[in-house]
């Protein structure tokens, strides 16, 4: 039970097994209902409590490769007001996307430049997770503006530039990398 207090409370089977336990242990620990199997390779103890951000952490457990991105991202940041109804997962085009049961996830395939771009790694409930910067979070949405609407993206665009200090320059590095800085930079011009 230590290792999984070490490690927030939920773990992956591949790291169980390289602490050193064996399947059998963790097959008596889930029917004695100390621990839970919550998707395909992972498990929480059953008294799991859940931090501030619980569905972003087991879904970024389930896809390692995968980025936190438009909603998810916003929501992270504080710089919406809605309500993801599912954890947006950006991987590179042409990789496999895991097959996640819990939490609700929607993948998006981003060109490998667009992709890299803008990373950064979150410690969350004794994880690293990796979330798009809030700059290029804007001109992600910008791009998918036809999947998710221009309404949320210009919104979050003006929450980044008032509230959360983000500077101009950073957005539209961000809106050339993705292509969508003839949308953005009239719409910067105007809240200016």
């Amino acid at each position: 039970m230590i290792f999984f207090q070490s490690h927030g409370g939920v773990a992956r089977f591949s790291a169980i097994l390289k602490a050193g336990f064996h399947p059998d242990s963790l097959s008596a620990l889930e029917k004695e209902g100390r621990v839970e199997k919550i998707a395909r390779g992972l498990y929480r103890v059953t008294n799991y409590t859940p931090g501030s951000h619980p569905d972003l952490v087991i879904a970024s457990l389930q896809a390692p490769r995968g980025v936190i991105c438009l909603f998810s991202a916003l929501s992270f940041y504080e710089a919406t007001n809605e309500i993801p109804h599912y954890v947006d997962i950006a991987i590179p085009q042409g990789t496999h996307a895991n097959r996640i049961k819990y939490p609700p996830v929607r993948f998006y395939r981003f060109a490998p430049k667009t992709w890299k771009a803008g990373i950064e790694n979150h410690e969350i409930e004794g994880r690293r997770i990796k979330v798009y910067s809030l700059a290029k979070t804007i001109a992600d949405c910008f791009k998918f503006r036809n999947k998710i609407g221009i309404d949320p993206a210009r919104d979050a665009l003006k929450v980044a530039v008032t509230e959360k200090g983000i500077k101009l320059k950073e957005i539209m590095q961000y809106a050339k990398i993705c292509r969508v800085d003839n949308i953005v930079k009239p719409i910067l011009e105007a809240m200016i």
